[in-house]
């Protein structure tokens, strides 16, 4: 299991690294800063509209065997983006890390609920979903200091190695897990089209997720911007976004059980909230806090909450599902890094903030919309959503 969340650290700190590395990147390598945040658009490209195919020509393989190549090509990928000369190698790296990212999200939650009962899946689950809070906890502060004090190119030399250390404990202490869900690709794209409960579930990740990344891409430089924040301060603040996940995360651990759509309810109006309180009074150093905490509280919840709907919609082709969810949430962080990018170039950052609120709140009332709709037997799909995962769980 440790194996299993080290490996999402990884893949999470190297996703989002350009993030906290946005200003010193895009001023080293020559390049706007909404042209620096495709390194995050094209990455979750390529993750999105390469997992189905992936995980469908994959579906024979191992999944040990299948992660530890994923993390092969990762530690490769940092040290080539370390040595890259410009901006065009990094991108066509980044392409590539993006497809291995992508095979991750669909097997790494899954092979960790294997490795437990069923009846502790869902909390397998929140373990590895960890790994996301320890990023931001951890990861993504420490690349932002050591680029402060060194260069980004010493944060992705130090990440290609433990891309590579992490390589060697899952080779190590992962057992064998032969696919056991997988399916060819024309069935992974069929999913959606035939269960109707995993597209209301797709839809409003899409525009959650849009939204976050939006203006979580450009946080340091509306920061900057605003509040005229210095580096070891926004530091600070990633860090508390970080802390304000894992208890995000935690809380949703338990939440999930006795009512999944609630919690999932919440945590995105309060994504919207948080957005708002840092629109509002993100110019100082005490509504920074007060936002960051929220958000990143927010958003962890929302994350696990999605996750167990998805497992709840499709709890038979799990790997299949988490295709069609790695897909649509990539593409979105590719998409809102984009969007983000045009709005901040643009119109400045503030408007790429304002943009991603509006649409986690588009995401808040599609869900209220779908529930003024169902039908009285509605209320008995519900309860069967919950019912299985508190099975699962």
């Amino acid at each position: 299991m440790a194996a299993i969340t080290a490996s999402l650290f990884t893949f999470v700190t190297t996703e989002m690294m350009p993030v906290g590395l946005l200003t010193p990147m895009s001023s080293s390598l020559h390049v706007a800063v909404g042209v620096a945040g495709l390194m995050v658009t094209l990455y979750g490209v390529s993750a999105g509209l390469g997992v189905p195919f992936l995980i469908a020509w994959t579906r024979h393989v191992n999944r040990r065997l299948l992660l530890s190549a994923l993390l092969a090509v990762l530690a490769v990928g940092n040290l080539v983006t370390a040595a890259a000369p410009d901006f065009a190698v990094i991108m066509a790296i980044r392409l590539l890390m993006g497809f291995a990212n992508g095979a991750f999200w669909a097997i790494g939650v899954s092979m960790a609920m294997r490795l437990v009962p069923g009846r502790h899946a869902n909390r397998a689950a929140s373990v590895a979903l960890s790994g996301v809070s320890i990023a931001t906890v951890a990861g993504i502060p420490l690349g932002t200091f050591l680029a402060s004090v060194s260069s980004w190119r010493t944060t992705f030399l130090i990440w290609s190695g433990l891309s590579a250390v992490v390589f060697a404990a899952v080779a190590v202490t992962v057992p064998s897990l032969p696919s056991d869900s997988a399916v060819p690709a024309r069935e992974v794209f069929a999913l959606p089209r035939e269960n109707a409960r995993l597209r209301l579930v797709m839809a409003t990740v899409v525009l959650y997720v849009l939204g976050h990344f939006c203006a979580y891409t450009f946080v340091r430089p509306f920061l900057e911007k605003s509040s005229s924040a210095s580096a070891a301060f926004i530091t600070g603040l990633l860090v508390v976004y970080g802390v304000g996940g894992a208890i995000g995360n935690f809380l949703a651990g338990y939440t999930v059980t006795k009512s999944v759509k609630g919690s999932y309810l919440a945590a995105r109006a309060g994504l919207v909230l948080s957005l708002l309180v840092l629109l509002a009074a993100g110019h100082s150093r005490v509504g920074a806090i007060v936002a960051l905490t929220l958000w990143g509280v927010c958003f962890g919840a929302a994350n696990l909450c999605q996750i167990n709907l998805v497992l709840a919609a499709a709890p038979d082709r799990f790997e299949a599902a988490m295709a069609i969810n790695t897909l649509g949430y990539n593409l979105s962080i590719a998409l809102g890094a984009l969007v983000g990018g045009v709005f901040a170039d643009a119109a400045g950052v503030t408007s790429a903030v304002w943009f991603g609120a509006g649409l986690a709140a588009l995401s808040v009332v599609v869900t209220g919309v779908v529930r003024r709709k169902e039908p009285a037997a509605g209320a008995e799909t519900v309860s069967d959503a919950d019912e299985a995962l508190a099975v699962a769980g």
